[in-house]
């Protein structure tokens, strides 16, 4: 029998956005968190630089917008910037108030500056923001009495009203796979909120851990939602080179702080690509990394900071010194080994100001959103800086319509009496592989039609032997991920091949040049083919 549980709001996803919206919603409602793993499996958890907000009288919100929007390539909402931008010092107070601690020096807030930034305005705690904000958020969300987490669900499916019978389309909830027993569970709920994060394991090489397989975008294209933009894909410009290393990333801030990209002759090269040098959008600088590399044949560039004290190196980048130490990598005396990896995904399900989607009771906020706020290009340590502010704008939205009568609907049962256990996982690990390799190797940083029609091509015979897995064996947490790879990568290559112009994180060599006027990619449910402008370039 297949076991049942009835919340408020459901909350799928532990990482920054999910936590702060539990903690805004949790005084007015019954709350319930579903996590993947633990407080450290999300992306949130990793972010190493901080979040961006004006905090100094010499920054303004104009400038932080304006950076912003041109980081976006035209295609960033103007409202949107707007309103995250002028909302961000509040989402900072918030923090502090539940006892964040943000580096000091100087009796004032210690801001840092990043790639596309004109001013210091990333407030951080030392080089592993995301780390504090997230056990600070979580250990509010234990001591709260109305907020009930779960740890080692994944969700599989959405469950959608109009699809049980005579009902309208709303949003009521979750099929669950919980991990520790192999049991699928039901969790219904008023409300949903996704906050699953991004889809960069999508490729073989990301700075990302590895829980951020799309689940949110696949299930919510599942449900019923347009998603936007899924082309737009952040390649962060400095992972660490080891074999070792896995997905440790070397934080833009490094480079804010002085840091130099170097050639393994020891010679600069960031230049001549851009006039700010290593301070360059994230697309150019890992577009530079990724043609010198090329041009050369060397395997990585070098990131090389050892000109700085190294006390201050210690200092400020503790986690990242100690990570590099590790593999026998003196930072404060040599450079680091670093290379391009997929970091984050910048379109998403379409949401309002409010986070809400196309389908009625169904929310999303964070990294798996596409609010128009990062555009073609996602500003450094604005992605935070959404999760917090989105967060606050969901609840406020969804605490408006906690008064609203709702009906009662009897979700089915996970049915399992037709599937048996599997006995080829060979096949989901041939899959996984297959498809991460392709991805990177031909929707990557520079990207051709020849290439995204090959990989369009594996994406369709792939799509069909895991639907025919999925129909015959018990739903295990990595079937549940590369179904959801397989949807998300789709979703990337057409919204790559409708863009004909290279723009921001798109580059397609067969159209190198951008366009004058460009719109939004929007994929509606049921026509992978099916696009439309959402809104002019401004």
């Amino acid at each position: 029998m297949t076991q049942r549980f009835a919340t408020d709001i459901l909350i799928i996803g532990g990482g920054a956005a999910g936590l702060s919206a539990a903690l805004h919603l949790a005084p007015h409602a019954r709350v319930t968190v579903l996590a993947k793993g633990d407080i450290s499996s999300g992306s949130s958890h990793w972010a190493q630089g901080g979040v961006a907000a004006v905090m100094s009288a010499e920054d303004s919100t104009q400038s932080h917008a304006q950076d912003t929007l041109t980081a976006g390539a035209g295609l960033c909402d103007p409202e949107i910037v707007d309103f995250t931008v002028r909302h961000a010092p509040e989402a900072i107070r918030s923090l502090i108030e539940i006892g964040v601690e943000f580096d000091i020096e100087d009796n004032a807030y210690h801001l840092t500056r990043e790639g596309g930034h004109s001013f210091r305005r990333v407030l951080h705690v030392a080089d592993a923001t995301g780390r504090a904000i997230t056990e600070t958020l979580n250990q509010r969300v234990l001591d709260h009495e109305n907020i009930e987490l779960f740890n080692d669900r994944i969700a599989i499916d959405l469950i959608n009203r109009s699809r049980l019978g005579r009902y309208s389309s709303r949003c009521a909830g979750a099929y669950v796979l919980n991990q520790s027993t192999g049991h699928v569970e039901v969790f219904q709920a008023r409300f949903v909120i996704l906050a699953t994060g991004g889809a960069s394991k999508v490729y073989l090489y990301t700075s990302n851990p590895d829980s951020s397989t799309g689940d949110g975008i696949a299930m919510a294209w599942r449900a019923g939602c347009r998603v936007a933009n899924m082309e737009f894909n952040q390649f962060h410009p400095t992972c660490l080179f080891h074999p070792h290393a896995k997905s440790f990333l070397i934080s833009e801030a490094v480079r804010g702080e002085g840091g130099v990209l170097k050639l393994k002759n020891g010679r600069r090269f960031m230049d001549r690509f851009h006039e700010l040098g290593e301070l360059a959008p994230r697309d150019i600088v890992a577009r530079a990394i990724d043609h010198e590399m090329k041009r050369t044949g060397e395997d990585c560039v070098y990131l090389d900071i050892s000109h700085r004290p190294p006390e201050f190196i210690r200092a400020h980048f503790p986690t990242i010194a100690g990570r590099c130490e590790d593999f026998g990598i003196d930072i404060t005396r040599e450079p680091i080994p670093v290379v391009p990896a997929a970091h984050y995904t910048c379109g998403g399900v379409l949401v309002d100001r409010n986070g809400a989607t196309d389908v009625p009771g169904l929310f999303a906020i964070g990294e798996v959103s596409c609010t128009g706020l990062h555009g073609a290009n996602r500003l450094a340590s604005n992605s935070l800086l959404e999760c917090l502010v989105f967060a606050r704008s969901c609840a406020d939205q969804i605490q408006t319509l906690l008064d609203e009568p709702s009906d009662h609907v009897r979700i089915p049962h996970w049915d399992e009496s037709q599937v048996v256990d599997s006995d080829e996982d060979v096949v989901i690990a041939h899959n996984w592989d297959e498809l991460r390799r392709f991805m990177w190797d031909y929707v990557g940083i520079v990207r051709t039609n020849k290439r995204l029609q090959r990989a369009q091509r594996r994406i369709d015979l792939l799509k069909a032997e895991i639907h025919e897995y999925y129909s015959h064996y018990r739903v295990s947490h990595d079937l549940i991920e590369l179904r959801n790879l397989i949807t998300v990568a789709e979703l990337i290559v057409r919204s790559a091949m409708a863009r004909r112009e290279s723009r921001g994180l798109h580059y397609n060599l067969d159209y190198p040049n951008m366009l004058p006027q460009t719109d939004d990619t929007i994929l509606f449910p049921g026509s992978m083919e099916h696009l439309t402008v959402l809104r002019p370039a401004g």
